[in-house]
C-alpha cells in the first residue's frame, strides 16, 4: 500500500488560504470592461428584468432619501426664502433635468449614462481625459452620497428623544460603523436589492406623506403662520421682486434635491423591456426608464415644495443650527412634535434605513461606473473589474471621508451638490451636442438654454461653496495620478484581445510554411512610407544583410498603423496584401509593439512554429521613445515588443524571437 500523503506544511497552508482568499475576492471578474454592468448584474434577455416602478424604488433610495436632510439644508442655505428657492429648483428639475435625462435614456439605454455620450462625441486622448475628470466628480457624488447619508442616519439616531442625548459625541464611530456595515453587505452579496428597496421606499414615502399632510393641516388651521412668514420676508428684503431675485440667486445652494437622475439612468439595464425589444433597439426598456425618471421627479418635486414650506413655517430658525434638534432632520423634528415619540421614532427608523440604503445605491453606482471605464483604458489594475476589491477600496475611502468631515451633514453638502451638478451639467452639454450632431435645431436651442442654466448653477455653487470644488478636484487629481501610473505599469501587457486574419493573410501565412516543413516564419517590421517598389526592395536587402537571412528564405512584411493611441484594448484585424511582388500583413492598432507581439503569438499557435521578427533601431533618446510609446503607441518598437512577448510567454522555447539590427 502506498503511504498516506504528508500533511501540508505551514507555508503550503498559507498559500492555500491566500489562493482561496484571492479566488473569493476576484469572483465574478470579467475579462472585458465594456461588458461590465455592475455588482451581481448580468445582461439579461429583454423579456426579463423588473417592472419600471420596482426599479424606480432602487434609484429612489438615493433620490427620495434626501428628504431626510434636504428641508433642513435648504433652510440653512436660504433661510426664510427656502420655499421660494425650492420652487425654483423644482421648475429646473421638471423643465431642465428631466427632459435631459429622458434624452440620455433614449441614447444610452444600457446604463452608460451621459459620460459615455460625451466619450462617443469626442475622440483620442481628449475623450479619455474628459471621462477621467467626470469620473472624479462622479466618485465625489457617489462617495459623498454614502458618507452624507450615513451621517444623517446617525443624526436621526443621536437626536431621537428616546436616546436622550446619550450618544452625543459618538457620531463619527457610529457613521463609520454604518459605512463598514454597507461594505460587508456588498462583500457578501446584494442580490435582493430591488425587493428590499420597494419596501423601504414605500414605507418612507408613506410616513413622509403622513408627516407633511399633518404639517399642512397645521398651517391651514393656523393661517397666521403664513402671514408672519410673509411679513418676515418683507421686513428682511423689502420688495417681493427682490425676494424672487434672491431666490433665483440662492437656489443653487439647494442642488442636493437634484440627485438621483444619474443613478436612474445607471439602473436602466434592470428595467423589463417588451417582447419585441432587441439589444440595439430596446424600446420597451427605454419607455420604462423614462416613466421611471418622470414619476420619480414628480413625486420628489411635490415633497420638496411642501416639506420646504412646512418646515420653514413651523420650525424655529434656531433649531436648524449646529446644536439644534432640526439640524439635518427637519421632517423628523415635525414627526416627533406632531405625533409624539412613538410615530416619531418609527419615522426616524424608516429614515435611518433609507439613508443607509441610499449608500447602497451609491455603492452600486460606483461599482457600475468606475470598472466600466478605467480598466478598459488600462488606467486601473485588472482586479478593478471585480466587485469585492472595489468594495474594499470604496469602503475605506468612505470611512476616511467620514473622519475628515467629522460626520457632519452640513460640511459635506457642498461637495455633494458639486458632484451632482457637474454630472447634470455634463449631461445637458452631451444632449445639446448630440442634438446638434443630428441636425435638430429646435432641440439644440432648447437643450443649449438648459445647459447654460446648469452651467450657471454649477459655477454659482462652486463660488458659494468652494470646498465642494476642492474636494472634487482632489478626487480628479487622485484618479489622474492612479490612472496614468496604472497605464504605464500595464503598458507591456499584450492588450490585444483577439487576432483575425482575412483570407489573403491566411493564404500568405500558409504559403510561407507549406514550401518547407521546417521553414521559419520571418516577419520584417516596416513603417510604411511611400509603399513603392523601391521602399520594399531596400528594406528587404537591409534586413537580409543585417540579420544574415538566407536569400532563399521568404520574408513577410508586417505594417502596423496607429489609429487611436488612447485606446488600451482592441482586436487586431490583419489584412493580407501582395504589392510589387512582396507579401505584406497590414493592420491598424492603438500600439505597434503590442500588435506585433500578438500577431507573432497568433502565428505560432496557428502554425505550431516559433516565428522570428526583424527590426532596426529607432533614433532618439530612450526617455523620448518611452513617452512616445505611452502616449502615441510608437517609439522604440523592438525592445518593447520583446518585453511584451516576455510577459505573455514565460517559456523561452515557445517565445517568438526578436532580432534588432
Amino acid at each position: 500500500m502506498s503511504a498516506p500523503p504528508a500533511p501540508p506544511t505551514g507555508s503550503t497552508e498559507r498559500r492555500e488560504r491566500s489562493s482561496a482568499l484571492r479566488r473569493w475576492l476576484l469572483e465574478g471578474l470579467v475579462d472585458r470592461g465594456s461588458q461590465y454592468s455592475g455588482p451581481h448584474a448580468r445582461p439579461a434577455p429583454e423579456h426579463q428584468g423588473k417592472p419600471w416602478w420596482r426599479v424606480m424604488c432602487l434609484t429612489g433610495v438615493d433620490y427620495f432619501s434626501t428628504l431626510g436632510y434636504q428641508p433642513a439644508v435648504a433652510v440653512v442655505a436660504a433661510g426664510l426664502i427656502s420655499p421660494i428657492a425650492t420652487l425654483v429648483l423644482v421648475v429646473l428639475t421638471l423643465a431642465g433635468a428631466l427632459p435631459i435625462y429622458r434624452r440620455v435614456a433614449r441614447e444610452s439605454p444600457h446604463g452608460e449614462g451621459s459620460v459615455a455620450m460625451l466619450e462617443r462625441l469626442l475622440s483620442y486622448w481628449w475623450s479619455k481625459l474628459l471621462v477621467l475628470v467626470l469620473l472624479g466628480f462622479a466618485v465625489t457624488d457617489f462617495l459623498i452620497t454614502i458618507t452624507l447619508s450615513t451621517a444623517d442616519a446617525t443624526a436621526h439616531v443621536v437626536e431621537n428623544p428616546l436616546v436622550g442625548g446619550a450618544l452625543h459625541g459618538w457620531e463619527v464611530p457610529i457613521t463609520c460603523g454604518l459605512v463598514l456595515l454597507l461594505g460587508v453587505v456588498f462583500l457578501m452579496g446584494f442580490a435582493e436589492a430591488i425587493g428590499i428597496a420597494v419596501v423601504v421606499v414605500a414605507t418612507f414615502l408613506l410616513l413622509n406623506l403622513v408627516v407633511v399632510a399633518g404639517a399642512l393641516y397645521r398651517v391651514a388651521t393656523e393661517p397666521v403662520r403664513i402671514v408672519d412668514w410673509g411679513d418676515a420676508l418683507l421686513t428682511q428684503h423689502g420688495n417681493p421682486l427682490i425676494v424672487v431675485a434672491i431666490a433665483l440667486v440662492v437656489f443653487p445652494k439647494l442642488a442636493l434635491g437634484l440627485s438621483g437622475f444619474e443613478t436612474g439612468v445607471a439602473v436602466m439595464p434592470l428595467v423589463r423591456g417588451k417582447p419585441g425589444d432587441t439589444e440595439k433597439h430596446p424600446e420597451g426598456r427605454i419607455a420604462g426608464a423614462r416613466k421611471l425618471l418622470t414619476t420619480a421627479a414628480l413625486i420628489m418635486s411635490g415633497f420638496l415644495v411642501t416639506s420646504s414650506f412646512v418646515t420653514t413655517l413651523l420650525i424655529p430658525l434656531d433649531q436648524f443650527g449646529p446644536d439644534g434638534q432640526a439640524n439635518g432632520r427637519a421632517l423628523a423634528y415635525l414627526a416627533h412634535e406632531q405625533f409624539g415619540p412613538v410615530l416619531g421614532t418609527v419615522y426616524d427608523l424608516s429614515t435611518i434605513v433609507i439613508l443607509w440604503f441610499a449608500g447602497a445605491s451609491a455603492m452600486a453606482g460606483l461599482l457600475n461606473l468606475v470598472p466600466r471605464y478605467l480598466p478598459r483604458y488600462g488606467m486601473a489594475p485588472n482586479w478593478a473589474r471585480a466587485v469585492r476589491p472595489m468594495v474594499l477600496v470604496f469602503t475605506a475611502l468612505g470611512i476616511l471621508i467620514t473622519i475628515v468631515f467629522d460626520a457632519s451633514v452640513d460640511a459635506q453638502s457642498g461637495a455633494y451638490a458639486t458632484g451632482v451638478l457637474v454630472l447634470i451639467t455634463s449631461a445637458s452639454i452631451s444632449v445639446t451636442l448630440s442634438a446638434r450632431h443630428k441636425g435638430q435645431k429646435a432641440a439644440t436651442i432648447g437643450f443649449g438654454a438648459i445647459a447654460l442654466v446648469f452651467v450657471y448653477t454649477t459655477i454659482a455653487n462652486m463660488i458659494e461653496r468652494p470646498e465642494g470644488l476642492r474636494i472634487g478636484l482632489m478626487f480628479v487629481a487622485a484618479i489622474f495620478v492612479v490612472s496614468f501610473a496604472s497605464r504605464a505599469l500595464r503598458s507591456t501587457e499584450l492588450r490585444i484581445t483577439g487576432v483575425h486574419l482575412d483570407k489573403t493573410a491566411r493564404r500568405i501565412v500558409r504559403e510561407a510554411t507549406e514550401s518547407d516543413p521546417h521553414a521559419t516564419i520571418r516577419l520584417v517590421a516596416n513603417e510604411p512610407d511611400r509603399r513603392d517598389k523601391r521602399e520594399y526592395e531596400e528594406k528587404d536587402l537591409e534586413e537580409r544583410y543585417d540579420h544574415h537571412i538566407p536569400s532563399g528564405d521568404a520574408v513577410v512584411f508586417v505594417e502596423i498603423t496607429v489609429d487611436d493611441p488612447s485606446n488600451f484594448e482592441s482586436e487586431l484585424h490583419v489584412l493580407g496584401e501582395e504589392r510589387h511582388g512582396y507579401r505584406i500583413l497590414r493592420a491598424r492598432s492603438s500600439t505597434v509593439p503590442n500588435a506585433i507581439a500578438a500577431l507573432l503569438l497568433h502565428l505560432r499557435d496557428l502554425t505550431d512554429r516559433v516565428p522570428h521578427v526583424y527590426f532596426e533601431w529607432d533614433e532618439g533618446s530612450p526617455a523620448t521613445n518611452l513617452a512616445r510609446y505611452l502616449l502615441f503607441g510608437v517609439g522604440e518598437v523592438a525592445p518593447v515588443t520583446r518585453e511584451v512577448l516576455r510577459e505573455a510567454e514565460p517559456d523561452r522555447t515557445r517565445r517568438p524571437a526578436v532580432h534588432v539590427g
